[in-house]
Formats: structure tokens, sequence, C-alpha cells
């Protein structure tokens, strides 16, 4: 078995969504939060425990009760032929065990997540979201997953086949069964189906008027046999080898016909189910009334129907995302305060809007929802405040002649062409003048915190910050930005401040460089305003004086407690802890995702690096310094700037080769920081341990050995090996750090993903129930 810090790949977190018949599966099929294996001595039937810090594994077999990764989350389970396999909490990891409960991984990736796990007999498959198609990827033993179809919605697999649902809402087979898969798929072809479900030699779904249609080779046993029953009334699928289980959509309770597999005793009749489940010849269900499990048929090895023994099992995956359809009752509970429970939605909100194939209006079972009813009353109060604030503006309009071009401007924000006059009596230059005009009128487009805060900005005379700084004497020097020199300063009404002023000089295309960096820096913090970004104070433009006012960052740069005396063996420091260290990168990865994604336009900063990440009083870390910050374009397409800039280590390798500049630039430069977070070094360094003394890049220092599963061999000593709760959130800020660093932009994760990935990280580190650091590891394959 591996270190918990030595997994392959990484993840980038993805919305998860509530499926129709996500409660149901076919032959070991589809995953839910319980399963069964079959095949060797007796089966071993599985479930997701509810109600505690972590969503472990507990399994029953001959009458024992014993736990799988007892520290682990997992959010779904699928069985098969002596194996069943989990997709671990996020979606990241797929482990499989076989029936001696030896664990393997087949899959780790933080930037493909699974979903809609299924196991057939031996072949096991899962949906990826990948470039906005849901993929169908499959594992048979040892070989590596291979893409089956694109774009489908659903799977379940069976004897040798497994199928799915397209975006036609057409049935497509595959598998190593091929004759059988093209026989089910013709079968289906005349169907336009909403969900299918696979057993033995059958399959059986729901069409997209709501009725039951099971098809296969044979009808021996009386599978194919569905019962009467009404548009929509069946919502769960379980198919065996050679019987058929549905529920009802109504009340929960379960019918089986077909083979003995399916009998029941009356006991079982009248119990409401979450979801059922199957093997070759018997099935299990998961009760509503109290999470419990309970199995019966002719296959079933014990003779009677009590439940199993099992602690609550979730009727669901716990999930951190909105769910579309509601939250499921308890869900608090049941998740033990870890995300929520997605309340299933209702199946005919996926019928596709086809006038000649929905069920008519009149059809007792078609009802309009509460959430429709409520939506046509807010429609209905929306239009008429529409209507209202119409006729105001109208009246409006007329009275104050504004429509007809005669209404006066306030002084505020006329535009004007007279030159104004510093305190001093000294002109202002014309361009501070349009860039003035300019800023006021890109403010008032813009609306919330932002709007509010580029109001406040001040305007300072040189005198006033010169007397803050005494006279910015070398001892108020605090560090260097990318166009000056940056003083702490006490204002006179007692506050706090950096401030940054450009480096003298008589050169005039030294200057011009300054004046630019002045003035983006300036543009874009007067309209920005986020925790997570330094925060301008105002301004100073006098003569050739240019200085910039900032909140003054207590704590300094991050670059000096990692690298600077701030940060010795000899001076502790709160970053001598992973969890400090996660939440530092946290929050700059979330000033950096306002920029790319909130920012109106976006901004590229294009000079990040952890001298430009602050710590304030409470350790609140905040990007800094925009001097050379870019707005981005309005579309997603490239664009070449004049001149590659930023700082050697943390240039993006794309940009400076090809002058190619994307967000995607931001995020390699934070990579190199996480790096640097995780090992202590700088981006370009030297050892005498390695690379014999000559410089290298720490990225490509870190990168071979973070791949080869060796992190631990690199990590900050300072901070000393990572706690039982730390281990798997290092593992994951390493592999975002991984990704993040790849000579191509387009493999790199957004600003958004990386966010994802370090508030889980971040979690993990609170919760040492989430971690796989606890004694037990999944092997690579």
């Amino acid at each position: 078995m591996t270190s918990p810090l030595s997994s392959t790949a990484v993840i980038f977190v993805v919305t998860l969504t509530c499926y129709i018949f996500s409660s149901a599966d076919g032959l070991g099929g589809s995953a839910t939060t319980i399963s069964i294996t079959y095949g060797g001595n007796t089966p071993t039937i599985c479930g997701i425990v509810a109600g505690q810090p972590s969503q472990r594994i507990q399994c029953w077999r001959n009458g024992n009760i014993f736990s799988v990764f007892s520290n682990v989350s997992f959010e779904s389970i699928a069985g098969g032929r002596d194996v069943f396999c989990g997709i671990r909490s996020g979606g990241s990891t797929l482990v499989c065990w076989d029936y001696n409960i030896v664990p393997k991984r087949l899959y780790y990736n933080e930037s493909v997540r699974l979903f809609n796990l299924t196991i057939g007999d031996t072949q096991v498959c899962a949906l990826m979201n990948s470039t906005n198609n849901q993929n169908v990827y499959c594992w048979r033993g040892n070989d590596d997953f291979v893409n089956q179809r694109n774009t489908i919605s659903s799977i379940s697999s069976g004897l040798g086949y497994t199928c799915g649902v397209n975006e036609t809402n057409g049935v497509v087979c595959f598998g190593s069964n091929s004759n059988l898969a093209n026989s089910i798929q013709g079968l289906f072809s005349n169907f336009r189906m909403i969900s299918i479900f696979v057993g033995g030699n059958h399959a059986c779904g729901v069409n997209i008027t709501g009725f039951l249609i099971c098809r296969g080779s044979n009808n021996d046993y009386g599978q194919l046999n569905v019962p009467i029953h009404s548009p929509f009334e069946y919502f769960a699928l379980a198919l065996g080898a050679n019987h058929t289980c549905a529920l009802r959509r109504l009340n929960g309770y379960v019918e089986c016909w077909g083979g003995r597999a399916g009998v029941m005793n009356s006991n079982i009749e009248r119990v409401s189910f979450e979801t059922i489940v199957t093997g070759l010849n018997f099935t299990c269900g998961l009760t509503t009334n109290n999470f419990s499990v309970i199995c019966w048929g002719d296959g079933w090895v014990r003779n009677d129907s009590n439940p199993l023994g099992f602690d609550q099992i979730l009727p669901g995956p716990c999930v951190q995302s909105d769910c579309e359809c509601g939250i499921y009752p308890q869900s608090e509970s049941l998740c033990s305060g870890y995300g929520s429970i997605c309340r299933p939605c209702d199946i005919t909100t996926l019928v596709p809007q086809t006038p000649e194939l929905v069920p008519p209006p009149t059809s007792p079972r078609i009802v309009r929802s509460k959430k429709l009813t409520k939506g046509l009353l807010a429609f209905v109060i929306v239009g008429s405040v529409g209507g209202v604030a119409g006729i105001c503006t109208v009246i409006y309009c007329l009275w104050t002649g504004v429509c007809f071009g005669k209404k006066k401007i306030h002084n505020s924000v006329q535009p004007t062409i007279n030159a104004p006059q510093h305190t001093n009596g000294s002109p202002i230059s014309r361009s501070a003048t349009i860039r003035r005009q300019f800023s006021r009128g890109f403010r008032r487009q813009r609306s919330g915190p932002s709007t509010k805060q580029a109001e406040k900005e001040e305007e300072f005379t040189f005198a006033d910050l010169a007397l803050a700084t005494n006279n910015f004497s070398l001892e108020n020097k605090i560090g260097e930005g990318s166009f000056g020199v940056v003083y702490r300063g006490k204002l006179l009404d007692g506050r706090d401040v950096a401030i940054k002023r450009s480096e003298a000089t008589d050169k005039t295309k030294k200057f011009q460089e300054k004046e630019s960096a002045f003035d983006s820096e300036l543009a874009f913090l007067s309209r920005l305003n986020h925790k997570h970004l330094v925060r301008l104070v105002g301004y100073c433009e006098e003569n050739d004086e240019r200085l910039l006012v900032y909140d003054y960052m207590k704590n300094g740069a991050l670059y000096d407690h990692l690298h600077g005396t701030k940060n010795n063996e000899k001076s502790p420091s709160l970053l001598n802890s992973w969890k400090m260290r996660i939440k530092i990168a946290l929050d700059a990865a979330r000033g950096i995702e306002y920029l790319h994604n909130y920012a109106v336009p976006p901004i590229i900063h294009r000079d990040i690096k952890s001298s430009n990440i602050l710590l304030d009083a409470k350790w609140v870390a905040r990007v800094s310094d925009f001097g050379l910050s870019l707005m981005s374009p309005i579309s997603d397409s490239e664009f070449k700037p004049t001149k590659a800039a930023g700082t050697v280590g943390y240039i993006d390798p794309e940009y400076y080769g090809l002058n190619v500049l994307t967000a995607k630039s931001d995020v390699y430069g934070f990579g190199v920081v996480l790096l640097e977070l995780l090992t202590g070094r700088r981006a370009i360094f030297k050892s005498t341990e390695v690379n014999g003394g000559a410089p290298i890049s720490l990225v490509d220092y870190a990168v071979p050995i973070i791949m080869t599963g060796e992190l631990e061999k690199i990590l900050d000593k300072r901070v000393g090996p990572p706690e039982d709760n730390e281990a798997e959130a290092v593992e994951l800020m390493a592999y975002t750090a991984l990704h993040c660093v790849h000579s191509e932009g387009s493999y790199r994760p957004t600003m958004t993903d990386i966010v994802s990935n370090l508030e889980r990280a971040l979690g993990l580190c609170s919760d040492s129930h989430g971690s796989i650091s606890s004694g037990v590891s999944v092997p690579s394959d």
C-alpha cells in the first residue's frame, strides 16, 4: 500500500447533480448508497453510514458487520461479481475492493470527476463530465479506462454489456457481450427513453410518455411482463438475472415480477423504500422509515426479512453543491453537517416538451407543481411592478426633459476640458484629467460593493504623505512594488497605511513605464472591492510624483514568512502550520478568482507571486500590486500584449515563449506560490543538495517528485509532517499545484476549480474523519 501522500492525479470540483434514477440499479448496477456483491460463498451487502463525521462504508457478510475505510467519506457505491466499488466524496477517486476486501484504486483525477457509477458482472463503468460532454468510461480487469460513448445521461451495466441514454433519448449499448448489447439496443430503437436499467438478458426503462418498458432476448421467467400501470407510476428500478423490481412513485412500495428472486413476504409489501439494488437472484432495499436495509428473494441466504443490523444508511449522497430540486428532509443530521442530500427531481421534469409526446393536461397523474405555481405568481407580481415602473418612467421622462436631451448634468459628473489645479497651484496633466473622467464614468456603470468602495478613494498632497512617512525615511521602507518603493506611514487622522512611491528618474522611458504602472493600478483598484484584495485608500499626483496609498498589512508579505527572517527555524510563526498555509492559499485564490470572474471587465494580474500576497493583522491574505495588470478580453479568445511581463520563476512559460496571455497565466504563477507553501523554497533557488548547487526552478524541482508520489520528501521541514487530519489536505494542495504549473495553459484549472480544491483541503484539516491517513490507504495500479 502507498502512503497517503502518494496519489497520482488531482481534482477540480464539478457541480454534482441530482439524478432522477440515482436510487435504482441494474445488475449490481448504478451507484447508490447501498450495494450487493454476489459470487463467492456468501453475498456482501454494503451501505454508506449516515449521521457520522465521515460517510464511511459498512458491510454485512454472513451475519457479521464490518467497516471499510472507516475514516474516509464516500458518496456512492455499487457492486458486481466478487467486487464492489465506491466513489469518494467529491467524485475524484474510484476505489474497488475484491471479495477479500483488498482495495485497489482504479481512478484518481480532480480535473474530471466521476458520477453515476455502475457495475455489471465484471465491467465497471462511470460517467465523467468533460468539455460539456458526459463521457462513459469503463474498466475491465486491469485494462485502462476506455471512452465508450459521448453525451450519455445515464448508464447501467448487466452481464457483459452496458446501456445508456443519449442526448436524443435513444438507447445505446456496448460491451464484451456485443451480440446481447446489439440485440438490446435494437429492441429499444423505436422508443425515446428517459432512463434505462440493465439486468441479465433484459433491460427496462421509462419512456418519455412515462410508461415502463422491458425488452430482452427471452422471457422464460416473466421478467418482461410489466404490470398494468399509469404514466410515471414507477420511479426506480432494479434488475437481476431473471427478475425485475420497481418502486412506486407515490408511496415507495416495491413491486417485483419474474423469477423467484423477486418473491417478497407480506411484511415487505407495505414497506416504503428509498432505494433498491439487486444481485443475481435477490434484492435489497433501504427503508424510508428508519434507513435500515432489508433483503428478500429466492437467492437470499437468510430465511427472514429482518433488517441486517447496519447503522442508519444514507438515502442519497451528501454533496456540497446546490440542490436543483430541494434538500432531503433531515439532510443536516444525516450528513452530520457535511453537505446536503439532494431531493430527487420529479421525473416529469425530464420529459422533452414535444406536444405529441407529452401526456395530455387532463391526465390525473400530471399536476401543476407548487414550484411552478409560485413561479407564475412571482411572474405576475414582477410584471405588475414592471408596468407601474414603466408608467413612472414615462412621467419622469416628460417632467424632466431628459428624454429630449434637455436634462442638465450635475457639476459633480459634468465633463470639463478645464485643467483642474493641484493644491500647490500646478496644473494636472491632460491625460490625468481624462483618466479621472473615464474612471468616474466607469464607476457609474458599476453596482454593488465596488461602487461604494470606489467613491471612497482620497486624493492626498505630496506634503501629507511625506509627513506620514517621515519624509520617506529608510526605516519606514517595507518593500518594493511594480513601479516603486513601499513605505509604512501614519496619516494625520491616525490611520496606518502603506504608501507606494514611484522611483525618481530623469529617463523619459522609465518615467513613462512608471506612469503606466501607476495609471494601471489606480484604474483597477479604484473599482475593486474584495476582502482578499489590498484596498486602495487614495493617491497623489503632483508634478512628477506618483503615489498610491493602501491599507497597511501588519504581517507583511507571504514571501518574507517563507523565505525571510520572519520564518526561520529559530523563529516560530503561525505559518509553521499546514492548516494555516492552506488557509492563506485559499484566501489568495479567492482574490484572484474575483479578478478573473467577477471584476467588470475581468482582470489578469500578470504578477502573481508570494511577495504580492500580503497578510493583514488577522492573517487574512490579500493580493496586491496591480501595476502590471491588464483587462481581460470580453471573449474567451487569447490576445497578445506587446511584451511579456512578470517575475522570473513565476512567469507562465507559454506567455513568455509565445507571448500569449490569458487568465491561465495567473494560474501558473499561483501554482508556483502553492509549491512555495509546500516546500518552503524560493521560485528559483540554489542548493548543494539539488542540481549540484546550480540555480533551479521550483517547478522543475518539485513536479517530478510529486508525480512519483514522494511528496513527503520535499515538504517544508519547518512545518513538520502533516498530522493525521492534514495528510490528504496537503496532498490535495500538491496535486492542485501540479496541474496549475502545466506547461500548456489549456490543461490548467480555472481559479474557481482551485478555490474549490483548497476549500476542500481546508475542510479536511478541520475534520480528521475525512482523511485517508488513518492507516488504510489505496495502492496505485
